[in-house]
């Protein structure tokens, strides 16, 4: 579907690579806003950077969330509104030592509150009632609204935490792992909009599912990878999320990984982050490519030696149609890259 993340590995059959990297186009995402969605993001022109379409992070109003189009390679369900998902047995979060978002004392507007409750008393029901399914409607887009933007205020968001969490730790768990229509959740949102201060915020909750797979098969952990991050703090959060979460995990529609995706966008810091927490040089999508032919391809020499200091990297493997990443550095016309194989193979 349009704006979902696409390949990127080999694209045989597409124009030049040379031609393709002159632009990045920016995360479509929908925002919720008085109840309705709506378009947050534009294509943006950024020169001398790889192509990087990212996941599709398009919303849908909760109450129709049942006629959301989706991708026919999507994962699973759409948004769960029970309470036995697997999570981690939540905990009262409490926000980090020094934090001033909740001073002074914040509490929910009196409707939102009585749709939390709502929604607590009825978690785990098998068959929700008209007035849950009008309350957890109401609490998923007023959540969204204030996590998921652009614009979000991480003290907003801190103080609802702490409120949701007053109310239980299961309502607190629940919230924090909602989904949209399109499975994706604030943490997804917030790592695409750069908003790393809730990004943090909702990690530090120990109860967020950092593996969710949005519907195009993607985690908020390789939308990170992805990311092109300036300051240190934000990029001390990410490697606590790459930390937290599976990194070899592989994306539902061409069984990319975060490393992969990491490689292709010339992030470097990311791909150096990711191998700090064990992510596998070796693993292959479905055409059979690892991170080093990617790498090869895109001619990018220092992502190459930094894959081959790896131990465990494996130069022989090939690819579905037999390429090794020797040949397809040859093929991509990188002998400088084809050149610091032979010296490893020899060495």
């Amino acid at each position: 579907p349009a704006g979902a993340l696409k390949s990127i590995m080999k694209k045989r059959d597409g124009p030049p690579r040379s031609e393709a990297e002159g632009s990045k186009k920016s995360l479509q995402f929908v925002g919720v806003l008085n109840g309705e969605y709506s378009t947050s993001s534009e294509e943006e022109e950024e020169e001398g950077d790889s192509s990087s379409e990212k996941a599709s992070a398009d919303s849908s109003d909760s109450s129709e969330q049942g006629d959301t189009e989706t991708s026919e390679e999507e994962p699973g369900e759409g948004t769960s509104l029970r309470g036995d998902s697997g999570w981690p047995t939540p905990r009262v979060w409490a926000p980090p030592h020094g934090c001033p978002c909740a001073l002074p004392r914040f509490e929910l507007s009196p409707r939102m509150r009585e749709a939390c409750l709502i929604v607590k008393t009825h978690l785990g029901h098998p068959a929700p009632l008209c007035s849950q399914l009008a309350s957890s409607s109401l609490v998923l887009q007023e959540w969204f609204r204030l996590s998921s933007q652009k614009s979000s205020v991480p003290d907003t968001v801190a103080n609802h935490l702490l409120a949701f969490a007053e109310v239980s730790p299961a309502l607190l768990a629940h919230v924090v792992n909602l989904a949209d229509g399109n499975g994706n959740t604030a943490l997804h949102y917030s790592v695409s909009h750069s908003n790393f201060h809730i990004v943090r915020l909702l990690l530090d909750t120990g109860i967020c599912n950092v593996d969710h797979q949005n519907k195009a098969g993607y985690t908020a952990l390789m939308l990170a990878a992805l990311a092109a991050v300036e300051q240190e703090d934000d990029m001390n959060v990410v490697r606590r999320l790459f930390s937290m979460g599976n990194v070899n995990a592989k994306a539902s529609q061409a069984g990319q990984t975060a490393l992969m995706l990491a490689v292709s966008h010339g992030r470097q810091e990311m791909v150096e982050a990711l191998l700090s927490c064990g992510a596998d040089v070796n693993l292959q999508d479905e055409e059979g490519s690892t991170a080093l032919m990617c790498a090869c391809e895109h001619g990018r020499a220092e992502t190459v030696k930094l894959l081959l200091a790896q131990p465990t990297c494996n130069i022989s493997i090939v690819d579905s149609d037999g390429h090794n990443a020797v040949a397809i550095a040859l093929e991509a016309g990188h002998s400088d890259i084809a050149m610091l194989l032979h010296t490893h193979l020899n060495g």
